[in-house]
């Protein structure tokens, strides 16, 4: 019998589902890397975005009897938990906004906005965050306000922009990557 892929992804998910250790430090090894480069684009620290990864990891362990091969590669499952559990970060984070720092804006564009929260004070990491947002082509901004800050689905968001899920994709990475490269800039002129 030939294996598949997603015959070889199943026995793995399997293996790390029964509890073995060695299947789920090879998980690990094979997308380790890419969780934590996910992670880096969204959260604002290395050390956050090391424990988002171990967070996502265990994720992944805890919901290893859920992979099918046969509705997703293994490859997409981890990357759909792993946007799942950022934005899940990204929302407990706005819920108790000392710790993210975000104000809560009247205009709607972050989280948060129009809900019975009292208003932040505004820092000065809020408005070079809002101004790199800002400073952003318009596709790129919108896709990463709604992707990020509202909680929608890049499919939600296609279909909000009536534009195609490839250009959402590659707007929301080409805009999450200017403003990652603008801020260590800014970090390193600074220092």
């Amino acid at each position: 019998m030939v294996f598949q892929s997603g015959d070889e992804e199943w026995v793995l998910m399997s293996r790390v589902a029964s509890g073995d250790e060695s299947a789920l430090a090879e998980l690990y090894d094979r997308f380790g890397a890419l969780v934590f480069k996910t992670a880096r684009q969204v959260l604002t620290s290395r050390a956050e975005s090391e424990d988002a990864s171990q967070e996502i990891f265990v994720r992944l362990w805890k919901t290893a009897d859920r992979f099918d091969p046969r509705k997703a590669r293994l490859v997409t499952w981890v990357m759909l938990i792993s946007r799942r559990y950022l934005i899940d970060r990204l929302r407990r984070k706005v819920a108790r906004p000392e710790v993210l720092g975000l104000e809560a804006e009247t205009e709607g564009v972050f989280i948060g906005a129009g809900k019975s929260q009292a208003p932040q004070l505004p820092t000065e990491e809020n408005y070079a965050l809002k101004a790199r947002i800002q400073e952003l082509p318009a596709l790129q901004r919108e896709v990463i306000e709604r992707a990020y800050l509202h909680g929608f689905t890049l499919r939600e968001v296609s279909e909000q922009l009536n534009a195609p899920l490839g250009t959402i994709k590659s707007a929301l990475s080409r805009g999450l990557a200017r403003m990652r490269e603008r801020m260590s800039d800014s970090e390193q002129n600074t220092a």
